[in-house]
Order: C-alpha cells, then structure tokens, then sequence
C-alpha cells in the first residue's frame, strides 16, 4: 500500500532515536489526531513490545502552544478509522478535521478521522480515484473489512 504521510518531524530519525533510546524496533505510522474529533495532529509511533513504564505501544509526538515538543500515549489510533482517496496510484488521508490537503489535479481530501470530504475539480478524475477506508492494526494499515 502506497500512502503519502506527511510527518512534522523527521519519522526517521525520530524512530531510529527512540529504538536506540528502548532497544527495541519503533517506526513511524502516520501522522494523525488521536481522537476522533482532534482537531490538531501528532506523528504516531509504533513498538511490538508495550513501554515497560508506561504499557503502551504507541506513542505521538507533537509541539504543544508554547512549542515545546510533546509525547503522549496514541494507543487510541487503532480504534480510528482513515478515510482515504487513491490519486494515480497513491493514496492520501487528512490529519485531522482542520486539515483540507490539496493533493493536486484539483482534488482536496478534508475531516481527519471525524468525517470525509472531497473536492474535486474534474468530474472524469473523480471517477478514476478510489476511496478506501483504512484503520491501524499491529503496526500497519489494513482495510477495515480485514
């Protein structure tokens, strides 16, 4: 599955710091709301093995009003569900309900996990662009029908 993320940090980076921190595999997920009206958006992480401390397996980092970067348990991801549409073999999802995301060729993907809008300029390239409904499980995306 193709999707187009788009992290506030550096995903990479941020995992290979936090797997070398716990000594264990942690990799980047997405970048969405927690809640299914957030209106604001963190960079969810993943780890097989719960936080010893803490018992979660994920975890989102954002920058909270003052700036300073944030970490909160983002477990709550796997009871979201991703609306996302597919454009020339890619498929994009908004953040969270604030954030309308022009993907190009005049189309636009809005609502977060609360609800899904569209905008699409030509009528034939709506026709071409699938939608799917995605959620997180263990780690990865799968359709919510699995």
């Amino acid at each position: 599955m193709n999707i187009q993320h788009n992290p506030k940090l550096d995903a990479q980076k941020v995992a290979q710091h936090y797997s070398e921190k716990d000594g264990v595999t942690v990799k980047y997920i997405c970048t969405s709301a927690i809640s299914k009206s957030g209106a604001s958006s963190a960079d969810i992480f993943f780890r097989e093995t719960p936080h010893p401390e803490f018992g979660n397996r994920y975890f989102g980092l954002y920058a909270n009003q003052e700036g300073n970067l944030m970490i909160t348990n983002a477990d709550n991801i796997e009871n979201l569900q991703f609306e996302m549409i597919e454009v020339d073999g890619v498929m994009h999802y908004s953040q969270h309900r604030h954030d309308f995301r022009g993907i190009g060729h005049g189309i636009a993907i809005d609502g977060g996990r609360e609800y899904y809008r569209s905008a699409f300029s030509d009528r034939d390239y709506y026709i071409s662009c699938p939608r799917m409904t995605l959620k997180v499980k263990d780690g990865e995306f799968v359709n919510v029908q699995d």
